[in-house]
């Protein structure tokens, strides 16, 4: 069963994890795929490693994390892939793919001008 697991920085601020829980849910309908699932890479309990193992304790046998990141920071270069190399060893008969982050996509660009022009 393929999954996805949607990857966020997190914040202390832990209301904002609704935003994240919004996106599974269109990621959800979508996709069609009820195997979606959220984590962070700080500041909560859901964080990478805990949210693969949600998804193979669901069955998951493949699994694609899309970072939500905007910059090829550290987290996308260096944090995100590390965590992934140990975790996949733990996980050898999961196949586990990073996609590329969110990045500088056009479609960005369309919501930051529907924006401004609301105010």
């Amino acid at each position: 069963m393929n999954s996805i697991l949607i990857l966020a920085h997190g914040s202390q601020i832990k209301e904002t994890e609704a935003i994240v829980n919004s996106l599974v849910e269109k990621v959800k309908k979508r996709t069609g795929s009820e195997f979606v699932q959220a984590a962070y890479l700080q500041f909560s309990e859901q964080d990478l490693e805990s949210g693969i193992r949600r998804l193979v304790d669901e069955g998951a046998d493949s699994i694609k994390v899309v970072p939500m990141f905007i910059f090829d920071g550290v987290h996308v270069t260096q944090d995100i892939p590390g965590e992934l190399e140990e975790i996949r060893a733990k996980y050898p008969h999961i196949k586990i793919k990073l996609s590329r982050h969110i990045g500088d996509d056009d479609r960005l660009a369309d919501i930051i001008a529907d924006r401004a022009a609301s105010v």
